[in-house]
């Protein structure tokens, strides 16, 4: 049975604190030897020997079976050794013997039974708690709390949502625990924790990372991580959209194996290494301002490239306070300072598991301060326009339980769910499976890009910085790198939008390209190779999100994007001087088309001569239609036609 282990502390503190009022003049039972029995137990129970309390008070009870006290501290007995059947049991004894002897027995009976699932029955011990108006009530939080749980319980029990877990097979899974699952954008790269058996640690175990990959019908056995994991425990992973980078948590404290056991910030700090080819780089604290002090724990990399999301806890054990935060990469490659979710996401409850779709706008966290079955539920809640968080909303029953959910991650396609069970039927222990999320819960499906990015002149595999821009807001959506080793690069990006795509490597041309994701899916991504040129008099880059008014030289605002990144490349490029070409297609008169396509080029100038480039490094040429890369004879080829190109002049 998994019982929320704040709500087990919350009634443990009330009942230290009502403890001594148990210790009245006059007791429920007149029978002098349960009494004798019951008070040597008490003297016990407040020495903390439970054990030895336990027999005293059950000793009380044979001989008085209806002594309220006798049976309402060996409630608080069972409830302190986690025993929580029998603890609603004598809570039960001692209130049907003395009904009015402590209220916040009501309430403990009624936590007890909300989180064992039995909805109706707690919901009666809560409700009458809040008879007893004459009393302090110093459970009314908790039972308030409770109530509405158990309103919403009852509701969603009436209405399962679907759910057909299957298990991910003999590829990904075996006798030994596997959890904390990541996933690569395209699917195809499955990262998880598995617990292995190492009698050398103080443990018995060793928490390491396994890797599988999808050959598109099965999931291929797993293999270790070499180069990230160690004697150290691993876990919580999160991977990047291309399966590259990898972010993760380790608790262990100095970090021995990591940082040449130098300290780390906290009890639990967040860790990076970086995937070139096959091999993963040695693990690097990801440092201040993300990790502190306190407790930094299940990040999820956002598939922009440039936001993390983690858990980061206050305090120790179970009085820890455990709430959402948010960091992003920012221009000079630091974090900024972590800031918490606004309290629509965060609660006083706790907060954990959070894990961002890469539609980059839904969130999925677990938490038991939001309605829900009792202990963790998990929850979705999506960015709207304006960036704000819309009020989180419950998977539904029997997706969450009376015991904890926690650790659910989604596919690019925005319904299938993953998580870690340990239900029959599986291999052992902890399994992964997957799942169709119902309708409510689902996010946005999502497609991606993928490619190989090589030098054109000998087809050598480069490492370079993808930039994707919303053409219509001019934001930067995904940051991204190709493998240094490979070439590959993949970026996750939704549907139905126009972009802009920037690929730059120092001692290169930056390439230029612009698409509408109109029909790509998570099954039929879109592919592209990116050949980049060094940079040398005579190579030209076709400006591809430049923009201009139909017919006319008035530059459109969704060009600014790629005009900033020219200046930046001129500024990286202090030497260069380019000549600006403007093209126009066959349609019209000659020399207007002429003009027109001298003027754009003179437009282009002006901006960038406007935002510091010197004047006397920009050549322009208007060519009219005069150097057609594509046939005038169709609309598309018109439009390849009219465009506008930086060539390099020295």
């Amino acid at each position: 049975m998994n019982i929320s282990t704040k709500i087990i502390l919350s009634i443990v503190n009330v009942l230290f604190l009502i403890n001594c009022t148990v210790a009245q003049p006059t007791l429920s039972s007149d029978n002098k030897k349960a009494v004798k029995l019951y008070n040597e137990g008490k003297g016990l129970y407040d020495s903390r020997n439970n054990d030895l309390a336990e027999v005293k008070f059950l000793l009380a009870l044979e001989k008085d079976p209806n002594f309220a006290e006798a049976a309402l501290l060996l409630a608080y007995v069972y409830t302190e050794k986690a025993n929580y059947e029998q603890a609603i049991i004598y809570y039960t004894k001692s209130i049907e013997a003395k009904y009015d002897l402590f209220p916040e027995a009501h309430a403990s009976l009624g936590a007890l039974l909300l989180k064992v699932g039995k909805y109706e029955e707690a919901k009666k011990h809560f409700t009458n708690y809040f008879k007893f108006t004459d009393a302090p009530l110093m459970m009314k939080n908790l039972a308030n709390d409770g109530l509405r749980d158990c309103e919403f319980a009852i509701e969603a029990l009436k209405n399962p949502v679907p759910f057909e877990p299957k298990n991910m097979g003999k590829g990904v899974n075996s006798e030994l625990p596997e959890y904390f699952p990541a996933l690569s954008a395209d699917g195809k790269t499955l990262l998880y924790t598995r617990r292995l058996n190492d009698p050398s640690t103080p443990t018995g175990f060793n928490e390491d990372f396994f890797v599988s990959y999808f050959d598109g019908h099965n999931w291929k056995t797993s293999i270790n991580v070499k180069g990230v994991n160690s004697y150290n425990n691993e876990g919580a992973p999160t991977l990047s959209a291309n399966g590259n980078f990898l972010i993760f948590t380790i608790c262990a404290d100095p970090y021995e194996g990591y940082g040449k056991g130098k300290n780390g910030f906290g009890s639990c700090d967040l860790f990076y290494s970086f995937k070139s080819g096959n091999d993963w780089s040695f693990p690097r604290n990801l440092g201040e301002p993300v990790n502190s002090r306190n407790w930094e724990t299940q990040p999820s990399f956002s598939s922009d490239g440039k936001t993390l999301y983690f858990i980061r806890g206050f305090g120790r054990g179970q009085d820890r306070q455990q709430d959402i935060y948010m960091t992003e990469i920012q221009a000079d490659g630091s974090w900024s300072k972590p800031a918490p979710l606004s309290n629509i996401i965060n609660t006083a409850a706790t907060e954990e598991s959070v894990f961002i779709h890469p539609d980059g706008k839904t969130l999925y966290f677990s938490s038991n301060g939001h309605p829900g079955m009792g202990g963790l539920d998990i929850y979705k809640s999506t960015k709207d326009e304006n960036g704000d968080w819309t009020t989180p909303v419950n998977l539904g029953y029997p997706i969450n339980t009376h015991n904890d959910e926690n650790s659910l991650l989604v596919s690019a396609d925005g319904k299938t769910a993953y998580f870690a069970s340990d239900r029959e039927g599986g291999l052992g222990s902890l399994d992964l499976y997957q799942f169709e999320l119902p309708e409510h819960a689902r996010a946005e499906e999502v497609t991606y890009l993928s490619g190989i990015v090589y030098d054109e002149s000998n087809n050598d595999k480069l490492a370079a910085k993808f930039e994707l821009i919303d053409i219509e807001t001019g934001n930067v959506v995904v940051t991204s790198f190709s493998d240094g080793a490979t070439g590959k690069y993949l970026v996750s990006l939704p549907p139905n939008k126009e972009y802009a795509l920037n690929v730059s490597k120092k001692g290169y041309l930056f390439y230029s390209e612009n698409f509408k994701l109109t029909h790509g899916t998570s099954y039929e991504p879109f592919k592209k190779d990116v050949p980049l040129s060094r940079i040398q008099a005579g190579k030209e880059v076709v400006l591809k999100n430049v923009f201009f008014e139909t017919a006319k030289f008035d530059l459109k605002p969704t060009s600014k994007a790629e005009l900033n990144k020219l200046v930046t490349f001129l500024n990286e490029n202090p030497n260069l001087k380019i000549e600006l070409g403007g093209h126009t297609d066959n349609v019209g008169n000659k020399k207007d088309n002429q003009i027109l396509s001298d003027n754009r080029a003179k437009a282009v100038k002006d901006y960038l001569v406007s935002n510091g480039i010197d004047a006397t490094r920009l050549l322009t040429k208007g060519y009219g239609d005069t150097s057609p890369i594509a046939d005038n004879d169709t609309e598309e080829g018109r439009a390849e036609n009219r465009r506008t190109a930086f060539k390099v002049v020295e």
